[in-house]
């Protein structure tokens, strides 16, 4: 067992549930703690379905990164990735095409040292423990000027991390700060909590309340994100939606619908 001096000592908070630790539980992962799992609980209360939404939110990861990888995209810059588990960015691009270099961006001291381990013989990727909304300091880290050519196109990934920006953090200008840093052809790739629903609502009040995160965002405003990049086809919609691998009931769930996502291309 691990001792909690030890957590302490290496910046891991374990009396407040995390973003990154929490969505580790939805996803069955093991590196979490009591508080996360209390937390994911009391969300269970009002979107029962959450542990499906993480695995909607998995696979619309990999079926980004396959498309981007199909466009010629090598470089992926995957900000506040969460932990490392199966079917991650580096799993899928470099599936793709061996050669392709990604760099996970978290500020969670976890994402770091599971990272680490993973990854330790994998020359092609990197972990960068920061945080995303400092895009200056992020291009300009070492691992991330190591793999990454900022004068080639970047699959720049936000998925499932804007909603934990507040309108005051500017998350609009924080994006517009990195896809400032890339050039044409770069893409923008971004998954996140929408209010359309009074279930979502209901969610977004728990959110706040005990995680102190968790803006959910129209559809409208989710769009917004994308204002001055070219979308693809189909927009903006309910992750099931964007480009699925298998059929999709004709009426989405609660679940089905608690998250919306889209990719756009760098003019």
């Amino acid at each position: 067992m691990t001792d909690k001096s030890d957590l302490w000592a290496n910046g891991i908070d374990t009396t407040r549930p995390s973003i990154a630790r929490a969505y580790d539980v939805v996803l069955n992962g093991k590196d979490n703690f009591e508080v996360d799992r209390a937390f994911v609980a009391e969300i269970v209360k009002v979107v029962p379905e959450i542990y499906d939404v993480a695995t909607y939110n998995r696979q619309i990861l990999g079926r980004g990164v396959r498309l981007l990888a199909e466009r010629g995209i090598t470089q992926f810059i995957d900000l506040g990735s969460g932990l490392p588990t199966v079917e991650n960015t580096h799993h899928v691009a470099q599936r793709a095409n061996p050669d392709s270099h990604v760099v996970y961006v978290d500020n969670d001291p976890m994402v770091l040292a599971h990272g680490r381990a993973i990854l330790a013989e994998n020359d092609r990727t990197g972990v960068v423990t920061s945080d995303l909304r400092d895009p200056a300091a992020i291009l300009s880290d070492e691992t991330v000027k190591r793999l990454i050519d900022l004068d080639r196109p970047v699959g720049l990934m936000l998925v499932g991390i804007l909603h934990h920006l507040h309108d005051s953090e500017d998350p609009k200008g924080i994006v517009d700060a990195y896809m400032a840093a890339i050039p044409s052809g770069s893409y923008l790739f971004i998954t996140h909590f929408c209010s359309a629903t009074q279930d979502a609502r209901d969610a977004e009040k728990k959110f706040l309340a005990l995680l102190g995160t968790g803006r959910f965002r129209t559809p409208e405003e989710i769009t917004g994100f994308f204002d001055g990049f070219e979308l693809l086809e189909p927009g903006v919609v309910p992750l099931p939606l964007w480009r699925p691998d298998d059929t999709v009931p004709e009426v989405l769930s609660v679940g089905q619908r608690l998250m919306y996502g889209g990719i756009a291309r760098k003019p």
